[in-house]
Parts: C-alpha cells; sequence; structure tokens
C-alpha cells in the first residue's frame, strides 16, 4: 500500500472509531509494521490532522476534522448499494472484504439521509457464487495486473493436457460460474482466456512488462466482435 494511500486509510479507521486505537490494531489492519504507524500518525499531525493519543494507549481523531463530504444522488447511492451486493456473489474473499470496507467508508462521509439508504437493506442481490480456485490466489493476479508483472503457470486445459505458461495477465471476468483470466501467452505468442480453476500452480515471476498492458488490452478489445465478448477458455 503506498503511503498515501495508508495516510487516508488511518483517518478513515479513527474516523469510524468509537474508542481509541491502537498503532497494533492499525497496524494489523493495514498489514504494516507498527513503526510504520507510528511515523504514519506523526507525517499526520505534522499535517495539522487533529489526532490525539499516544504509544500503548491509542489514537483518537478529534471531533470537528472531516473530510469533504461525497455528493451522490439517492439512484447514485442505490447503485453502489447494489454493486457492493454484487461483488459478494463473486466468490473472491479479498473483494469481498474490501467492498464491506468501502460500504463503511461511504457511509462515514455521505450526509445523514444517504446513509439511511446504505443502511437500509431495500436491495439486494441473489444467486450463487462461484467457487473461490483452490490452486490459485485472484489476489495475487489482480495485483499482477495492476503492477503489469508476469505469471507462471502450471495449466491443464480442457482436453486433460498439461503446459507451463509465462503470462501477461490483462483482465479477470467473473462469471457466474467460473473465473477467466484474460493474458498474452508467451507460449503461444497470443492473447488467451485461462480458466483459473485449471489453473494448477501460480507465481509471480518478478518480471514486468510495464506500459504494455493498455496496448494488449486494447488488442483484446478489437477482438471482442469475433469472439462475441466472452473468448474461448484454453
Amino acid at each position: 500500500m503506498r503511503k498515501a494511500s495508508r495516510l487516508f486509510e488511518i483517518i478513515q479507521i479513527l474516523r469510524l472509531a468509537r474508542r481509541p486505537v491502537t498503532a497494533a490494531r492499525i497496524a494489523e489492519a493495514l498489514e504494516v509494521t507498527v513503526r510504520s504507524i507510528y511515523r504514519d500518525i506523526g507525517a499526520l499531525q505534522a499535517m495539522r490532522v487533529p489526532i490525539e493519543g499516544e504509544r500503548g494507549i491509542g489514537y483518537i481523531l478529534r471531533p470537528g476534522f472531516d473530510l469533504p463530504p461525497l455528493m451522490f444522488s439517492i439512484e447514485e447511492v442505490e447503485a453502489m448499494v447494489l454493486g457492493l451486493a454484487l461483488i459478494e456473489r463473486t466468490g473472491d474473499a479479498e473483494l469481498t472484504a474490501a467492498s464491506r470496507r468501502a460500504g463503511a467508508k461511504v457511509a462515514a462521509a455521505v450526509p445523514a439521509p444517504l446513509r439511511q439508504v446504505l443502511s437500509s437493506r431495500t436491495l439486494h442481490a441473489w444467486g450463487g457464487a462461484a467457487s473461490a480456485p483452490e490452486a490459485i490466489d485472484l489476489a495475487l493476479v489482480r495485483r499482477a495486473i495492476r503492477d503489469e508483472e508476469k505469471l507462471f503457470f502450471d495449466y491443464r486445459d480442457e482436453e486433460g493436457r498439461a503446459s507451463r505458461r509465462v503470462v501477461r495477465p490483462l483482465a479477470l471476468i467473473y462469471y457466474s460460474e467460473v473465473f477467466v483470466i484474460v493474458a498474452w501467452c508467451e507460449l503461444r505468442a497470443a492473447i488467451r482466456n485461462f480458466r483459473a480453476d485449471r489453473v494448477e500452480n501460480c507465481a509471480a515471476t518478478g518480471s514486468y512488462f510495464h506500459k504494455e498492458g493498455d496496448r494488449l488490452r486494447d488488442l483484446w478489445i478489437a477482438g471482442w466482435d469475433a469472439n462475441s465478448g466472452r473468448g474461448t477458455a484454453v
């Protein structure tokens, strides 16, 4: 997590808390060291964010400090409520947890009348979700897409043939029944769709394809007319 994002997250944690929050608890939530949190708290205080407290006891955000309110229409808030509910149907545990945190942040930032829309539970998304694949971490795939890092696959196609691939991941598609990874396959020198449930092993390579992702996604999108937007999983 970049430092700017972490500082924002610390403010959000303190805004939502009803009692002092220790640096250890914040560090656990953000997956960083306690020492990093101490430095971040100091940086926020230097920026005149009214955080009070001390090490070992906890920190609070003094009343009166707030971020600018998020101004949405009721329809926009309803769209977010339904969108967050749909995320829970993806089977992606990390995204599900993130969607719940996002809902809490939006609820804390919008004016009171819109906050009621978020908490009223009038919109629901029903239906089954795809089972999370056992041999691949979807969070790893999403990070590799963002960072433009190549991935290594042990893969077995629909006919049971095994192969080893180095791919440049471009997109992750959440179908109701399966997850599909869109990637440039270096073995085939072409864009391929890989079913996540057929990946038997996956690892980051430490090798990158910086500044190539957008071009390859444009190439993929240009081929949608030929394959009806879905493509064929190999």
